[in-house]
């Protein structure tokens, strides 16, 4: 049996892997002064956004330790 290490569980709560591998995170901006935005940008904000590709390998490590 092979020990693989903890994941970084404040890591994983933030961000999400696809079936297909990608990184989806939280649109930044959402916690508070939210009333002042416009309503394009509220609503840009809803869902989640693909988090950038550069960090793949480092965010793969972080969770499958």
């Amino acid at each position: 049996m092979s020990f693989t290490g903890k994941t970084n569980k404040s890591f994983s709560k933030r961000v999400k892997i696809t079936g297909t591998g990608k990184i989806m995170k939280r649109h930044p901006g959402q916690n508070h002064f939210n009333s002042k935005d416009t309503g394009n940008q509220s609503r840009n904000k809803h869902g989640d956004k693909v988090g950038p590709h550069e960090l793949i390998d480092k965010a793969k490590a972080l969770i499958f330790k």
